[in-house]
C-alpha cells in the first residue's frame, strides 16, 4: 500500500491511498516524516533489552568477554590454534565484535514479519522502517563493544604486546557498513521466507552456526591448507573478517579481488532484500 502527501498539487484532498505495492516500497521523503518513529523503536528496544536487568547494558560487554574466554580456553589451550603472533584475547575479540554485528543484524532482521504482525496489521508506516531500526540498534551496540576493543587494545600497547597504527582505523569503515549490509539484505529475504513458510525459522541458527564455521571468526585465513581455501574465500565475509583483523591488530590477508566480490555480494543482496520486502510486504499480512 502507498500513501502519497497530495496537498502540494491539489487542494481537495491531502493524502491518497494506492491498493498497490511497489518494488520500491516508501520513498526517501516518506522515510524521512517517519525519522520520529524510527528513533523511537530503537529507543523501545534499547530500553526493554536492559530495564529490569541485575546487569543493564554491561552485558553488552560481559558476553564478549565470556566468549573470548571459552575462545581462548577452546582454541588456544586446547586446540592450539595460531594467532599469528597476536594476543589471543586480541585475536579472538576483534572477530567476535564483528560477528556479533553480523549475527544480531541477521537474526533481528529475519523475523520483522512474524514478531511484528500485531503491529503491522493494524497501524499503516512504511515497513522498512522496522528493520531499519533494528539495524540501527544494533549498530549502536556494536559501537559500544567496539570500544571495548580499542581499550584492551591501549592495555596490550602499553603492555608491549602490539603496535597501534591509528591510520588502519579507518579501514574498519567499509567493513561494518558491508558487513551490516550484507546482514541486512540477508535478513529481509528470510524475512519474507519465514513468514510465508514459518518452517524455515528452525534453518536461522543452523545457517548461523555453520557459516561461523566458514568464517575467519576464530582463526585466520593463513592457517586453512591452500586447497581448500577456495572455500572458505567464496563466503563473502572472510575477506570482511580478515581486513577488519588487519585496521586493528595488523594481521589479515586478503585481497582486491576479495573485497570487490563481498563489495558486489553486498549490493547485490541488498537490493534484493529491499525489493522483496516493498513488494511482498503488504501481501504477507494475508497469509500470516
Amino acid at each position: 500500500m502507498q500513501i502519497e502527501n497530495k496537498s502540494a498539487k491539489s487542494n481537495s484532498w491531502d493524502w491518497e491511498i494506492k491498493p498497490q505495492s511497489t518494488w520500491l516500497g516508501a520513498s526517501l521523503k516518506e522515510l524521512y516524516a517517519y525519522k520520529d518513529l524510527l528513533f523511537r523503536l530503537v529507543r523501545k528496544e534499547f530500553l526493554v533489552r536492559y530495564q529490569q536487568t541485575l546487569m543493564g547494558p554491561l552485558w553488552l560487554l560481559i558476553q564478549p568477554i565470556l566468549t573470548v574466554f571459552t575462545y581462548v580456553v577452546v582454541f588456544n589451550k586446547v586446540i592450539g590454534l595460531s594467532t599469528g603472533g597476536v594476543p589471543p584475547v586480541l585475536f579472538y575479540l576483534t572477530g567476535i565484535t564483528l560477528w556479533s554485528l553480523f549475527t544480531d543484524v541477521f537474526s533481528g532482521t529475519s523475523t520483522t514479519f512474524t514478531q511484528n504482525i500485531a503491529v503491522f496489521s493494524k497501524v499503516y508506516f512504511p515497513r522498512i522502517i522496522t528493520p531499519l531500526s533494528t539495524l540501527l540498534l544494533h549498530c549502536l551496540r556494536f559501537c559500544i563493544q567496539l570500544a571495548l576493543l580499542l581499550l584492551i587494545m591501549v592495555y596490550y600497547y602499553f603492555k608491549g604486546g602490539i603496535s597501534i597504527a591509528p591510520i588502519n582505523f579507518l579501514a574498519a569503515v567499509p567493513v561494518v557498513v558491508v558487513v551490516a549490509g550484507i546482514a541486512l539484505g540477508a535478513g529481509l529475504i528470510f524475512s519474507v521466507l519465514t513468514a510465508k513458510y514459518r518452517d524455515l525459522a528452525n534453518l536461522i541458527g543452523l545457517f548461523i552456526s555453520l557459516l561461523m564455521f566458514v568464517s575467519p571468526v576464530f582463526y585466520s585465513l593463513t592457517i586453512v591448507p591452500k586447497d581448500i581455501q577456495w572455500f572458505v574465500q567464496i563466503n563473502p565475509l572472510t575477506s570482511q573478517f580478515e581486513l577488519f583483523r588487519y585496521a586493528f591488530v595488523g594481521k589479515g590477508d586478503f585481497s582486491a579481488f576479495q573485497l570487490f566480490y563481498s563489495t558486489v555480494f553486498m549490493l547485490f543482496t541488498l537490493s534484493v532484500g529491499l525489493l522483496l520486502f516493498n513488494k511482498k510486504g503488504d501481501a504477507l499480512m494475508d497469509v500470516i
